[in-house]
């Protein structure tokens, strides 16, 4: 059952043509991951889902309701969170109000406690450094702060962008392990990725965009098997 549809989405930048008529949907439980190279669209396909940018045409249908002309806000009311590219978070303040801030939509204080355990227990490191400030912390520990705030907004489906940029290698294993284990909890994850081998091994779908235009669609290993993925995302001859 799709929990996402995006239905012939166009989108644009000042005269820029960014997107040119994406549909993908996502099913309830799925991790299913865009990819394709710098500029193709996938940051604005999540920002377009999301709100941060408004689409000309197209519809966005989320759990059977239109969505469209949502507000951001309202998303996240509906279930919907985003962890952004670079990771946006408030670095005056510190890691617990960071995670406090991502729920401020919710009134469940019970609910809310569970919140917190469940990033504390994702993420130890954020636990022991509960009291610092945000600004302070290495980029991977920005990383899992970004991903905790967004959890903390209890999500049905959470947009990932880029998580694993700018980390080092043995901290890229680390945020694919914690992006399944998120999903194996309940959440359905829509990913954009520019390591492409290493979203394949997470997500059980994927899509290949090339100047804003879906040019591919398959199960992660029917992709990772095509010559022209092979070639052009998984650096193979």
């Amino acid at each position: 059952m799709a929990l996402l549809e995006v239905e012939s989405i166009h989108a644009y930048y000042g005269n820029i043509h960014a997107l040119k008529g994406i549909t993908i949907n996502v099913n309830k439980g799925e991790i299913v991951t865009l990819i394709g190279a710098n500029g193709a669209g996938k940051s604005t396909t999540l920002r377009s889902i999301s709100k941060l940018i408004q689409t000309r045409s197209g519809k966005i249908i989320f759990d059977g309701e239109d969505i469209t002309d949502y507000k951001p806000h309202d998303l996240v009311y509906k279930g919907i969170s985003m962890v952004p590219e670079g990771r946006g978070v408030f670095a005056k303040l510190s890691v617990e109000e960071n995670l406090e801030m991502g729920a401020y939509s919710r009134d469940d204080n019970k609910g809310i406690k569970n919140s917190f355990e469940q990033v504390y227990t994702l993420f130890p490191r954020l636990k022991e450094r509960r009291n610092q400030v945000a600004g302070t912390l290495s980029g991977g520990e920005q990383q899992m702060l970004a991903t905790g705030r967004a959890l903390m907004t209890a999500p049905r489906l959470m947009l990932m962008d880029e998580p694993s940029m700018g980390l080092a290698p043995i901290l890229v294993e680390n945020t694919f392990e914690t992006i399944k284990e998120i999903n194996r909890e309940g959440t359905t994850i829509l990913l954009v990725e520019q390591n492409a081998t290493m979203a394949f091994s997470v997500a059980d779908r994927g899509y290949v965009l090339q100047t804003g235009e879906i040019v591919l669609q398959d199960t992660s290993d029917a992709l990772k098997n095509n010559d022209m993925v092979q070639k052009a995302y998984l650096g193979m001859d």
